[in-house]
């Protein structure tokens, strides 16, 4: 019978694998045709990676690129990579309190020292998605069904699913679920008390590797699978009694390697330099609507449908359609009597339920009806999660679902009698023309790739090194924030030569106040500049906002201020004037402001 579930519903014994199944050219065929359909999806990005930017990645690509050139710049200098001090200068960013997703950028180093950090970024977005759809057929294929078709059909919705797209413009951590269905894998082994210490040690090494790749997808998985089980177990209590003893050992283990491995790692998170405890969002569950449209990245998308119950392009969390939300109704109606199908319906149901939030809304239609998120959304690690991506939760379960559907349709057309003279009903071949019809609407287009700015030549070119003493930094007007990421891109192209201040990433509020928020405590020079770029009108400036600016500028240990030609720039320059008392000079394509003679 299948690994997973003890009760493998009517499948005939002969059907079943006696011994594990071989590595075939079906599977070559079918794995190639997701890495083959990833590289489709980034077509635009892989053929441009001098000058390609994902367009709806907003500022994350730069963010990412700096994430993955300063890990590897860490590893060559052998320098603590849980940290970086080319940002928030003189501060410094706690890289294992944001997304630097170090399971990727440390091994993938050597690559982008010598090629560079777009090449990084475009096989850690491909590659996520190609290698979480290849896993999930893999155990599929191996220990939920039999039939391989059931298997690539579960793999491909897991791999290319909506939310999937949607992250896969910005998100890497979030597209990188090919660990996940191995933690599953050796849960379930554990439980039927195979091997359960040796389980437990790979167990831990692959939920501390997870760790290091994303750990509020794996925040999110162990929530699915802890419902899941509870509602297995419900109904099948029985049961827990011979796999408590194994669970324990085995679970027990594999936290206590994966603490061992990540100790000092989420110490340093939690408790580090430049480190925070929670970063509130406030309310972001789902609109019930977002389950029933198109995302915008697929063949029946519709942008502005998708943008009217979404936060951005990015966070397209839900989106499955509404054929498919029918098809998985009609689904669980059908296999409800199989207890592991069932356990698998209830956990996809009540992960979508806790992705509405704490108030179910419909159609911006606040209900005042709380949702079961409420009850957790004030915990501890919870508080920080964007309920909205709870949906994704979902995507899983309903892989699995297709496949044992798959697998059960295979068994019944199996059975169906042959009459003489006259072809069997194509059972099959029909559900397989549902399927398609289902999912044919959500299926991803390919990504969005345009021409990024180009880095100025006084930065490309090293000009800027006869400005900046070793140890100085270079200031971008306006400074770089989550809405201004082009520095980040310049500061690689400079070779990661020189340090800036405030930037782009996740930390504290304050030295005392550990809530956390999104780029620096921006000092009042910052905030003058800010306020140039919304209104476009330069700023009026007193004798003390000059006092202020020079204190600034000691404390950003700036060397020099750079303006590159763009909107507002007149204003910009005139009010960098009036608070150095001195005239900008053009050298190389840019703005510049030598302030190291300056003095107040």
């Amino acid at each position: 019978m299948s690994l997973f579930q003890a009760e493998a519903a009517d499948v005939e014994a002969d059907e079943t694998p006696t011994r594990p199944r071989r590595f075939a050219a079906a599977d070559a065929a079918i794995m190639g045709a997701f890495v083959l359909f990833a590289f489709l999806l980034y077509n635009g990005l892989w053929l441009d990676l001098e000058e390609g930017y994902l367009w709806n990645s907003a500022s994350d690509q730069n963010l990412w690129e700096w994430f993955f050139s300063v890990t590897a710049d860490n590893v060559l200098h052998l320098r603590n990579p849980l940290s970086s001090h080319f940002q928030n200068h003189p501060l410094g960013v706690n890289l294992m309190a944001n997304t630097a997703m170090l399971g990727i950028g440390i091994p993938l180093s050597p690559i982008t020292l010598t090629f560079g950090p777009t090449l990084t970024w475009a096989i850690a977005l491909t590659g996520g998605l190609a290698g979480t759809a290849a896993a999930w057929y893999w155990v599929f294929s191996r220990h939920l069904v039999t039939h391989r078709v059931g298997a690539a059909i579960g793999g491909a919705f897991i791999g290319f699913a909506p939310p999937m797209i949607s992250h896969g413009n910005a998100h890497p951590n979030f597209v990188a679920w090919f660990v996940l269905p191995f933690i599953a894998l050796l849960i379930f082994k554990i439980a039927r008390g195979e091997r359960p210490v040796r389980n437990g040690i790979f167990l831990g090494l692959l939920a501390a590797y997870q760790i290091f790749l994303g750990e509020e997808p794996l925040l999110i998985f162990a929530m699915a699978f802890a419902i899941f089980a509870i509602a297995y177990f419900a109904t099948n209590h029985r049961e827990f009694r011979p796999m408590a003893k194994p669970l324990g050992i085995g679970v027990g283990i594999g936290v206590l390697v994966a603490l061992v491995l990540c100790a000092y790692p989420l110490w340093w998170q939690f408790f580090g330099p430049q480190s925070y405890q929670a970063i509130e969002h406030g309310p972001v569950g789902n609109d019930t609507a977002a389950f029933t449209r198109f995302a915008t990245q697929s063949v029946a998308g519709q942008p502005q449908a998708a943008a009217d119950v979404s936060m951005n392009r990015t966070e397209e969390n839900a989106f499955f359609g509404w054929p498919l939300i029918v098809l998985m109704v009609v689904i669980t109606v059908w296999l409800w009597r199989e207890v592991f199908a069932r356990a698998l319906a209830i956990s996809m149901f009540v992960m979508a339920w806790l992705s509405l939030g704490v108030q179910l809304v419909v159609v911006h239609e606040e209900t005042g009806i709380p949702g079961p998120w409420k009850l957790l959304s004030e915990l501890p690690l919870f508080e920080s999660l964007l309920e909205s991506r709870l949906a994704m939760g979902c995507i899983p379960l309903i892989g699995a679902l297709l496949a044992l559907a798959t697998e059960r349709v295979y068994a019944v057309a199996s059975k169906l009698p042959e009459v003489p003279g006259e072809r069997r009903f194509p059972l099959r071949l029909l559900w397989i023309g549902v399927v398609i019809a289902v999912l044919l609407p959500i299926a991803p287009t390919q990504l969005i790739v345009k021409e990024r700015p180009p880095t100025p030549k006084f930065l490309a070119d090293g000009t800027w090194r006869s400005y900046v003493a070793p140890g100085g930094t270079v200031v971008p007007v306006p400074l770089p924030s989550s809405g201004e990421s082009e520095p980040l891109h310049w500061q690689i192209d400079a070779g990661l030569g020189y340090s800036m201040p405030e930037g782009y990433f996740v930390g504290p509020s304050g030295p005392d106040d550990k809530r956390g928020r999104y780029g620096a405590i921006q000092r009042p020079t910052s905030i003058i500049f800010d306020q140039i770029k919304q209104t476009g009108v330069p700023a009026t400036i007193t004798e003390s906002q000059r006092v202020q600016a020079l204190e600034d500028l000691r404390y950003w240990n700036a060397d020099v201020l750079v303006l590159i030609p763009r909107e507002h720039q007149d204003a910009f320059r005139a009010t960098v004037d009036l608070l150095l008392r001195k005239p900008a000079e053009f050298v190389d394509g840019v703005w510049v402001w030598d302030v190291r003679t300056i003095t107040p």
